[in-house]
């Protein structure tokens, strides 16, 4: 059956939250004086990601939005990295801005562009709506609708935000694909009914430390947006 939306991973699949988020890190902490392993820090950052949002899908914490995590998570790693009494300007600052000035990777912004005119398209990531609507202005996306966590109060793997997401345009599951660099994610929209296409970021954590093939079976398997622009059936 003819796919008519594609729902996309954000973090890692279309932008690079590696090397910008030590950017950014950098740009508030360095004038302040602090000499960090920024790339560290960013993934240090990063690996408490799942870990907070798994407390919200077991059920022992009510929802709240990726923000909220994100501004926990920070605090948590900031003594690791020998910084404490940060001024809470520092920490709202970075905390607010670093996860919205993330670039897209060469191949996004054109694929997006291409892809809209095929099929409906919207994120379905765990960040919230404003820092998805923040990410697609810093990177001229345009959007048919945002989808994901905030509106299924939910977060990914868990099976009502790929639901939701299908809900919101009125699709049924096998009309929909999930598009992500990340096998998980992707068999987890399967299990749900969705079609599944991988695009390959095999430098998301670091030079070679990232999928650069599906680890399970697949309905597309590409190298990045503008392949999949030219092998997604019309």
């Amino acid at each position: 059956m003819k796919i008519r939306a594609l729902f996309f991973d954000v973090f890692g699949t279309l932008v690079d939250w590696r090397t910008c988020v030590a950017r950014e890190s950098a740009a508030t902490l360095a004038p302040l004086g602090h000499d960090l392993d920024w790339l560290a820090f960013a993934a240090a950052w990063r690996d408490r990601y799942q870990p907070a949002m798994a407390e919200v899908r077991s059920g022992a914490r009510a929802y709240v939005k990726l923000d909220v995590l994100h501004r926990e998570n920070l605090e948590k790693i900031l003594p690791d990295f020998g910084i404490r009494d940060l001024p809470e300007a520092a920490v709202a600052g970075l905390s607010a801005r670093a996860w919205r000035k993330l670039d897209a990777w060469p191949d996004v912004v054109e694929g997006l562009r291409r892809l809209r005119e095929k099929v409906l398209i919207a994120p379905c990531s765990n960040g919230n709506i404003s820092l998805m609507a923040d990410l697609a202005r810093h990177n001229s996306i345009s959007w048919d609708a945002v989808l994901g966590a905030e509106t299924a109060r939910d977060y990914k793997p868990s099976a009502g935000v790929y639901d939701s997401a299908c809900a919101a345009f009125d699709l049924p599951p096998d009309q929909c694909a999930m598009v992500a660099a990340h096998t998980r994610d992707l068999l987890a929209a399967q299990k749900r009914g969705l079609k599944t296409i991988h695009i390959a970021r095999p430098d998301e954590n670091g030079p070679g430390r990232g999928e650069a093939a599906p680890g399970a079976p697949v309905t597309i398997a590409a190298r990045d947006l503008l392949q999949l622009c030219d092998i997604l059936p019309a």
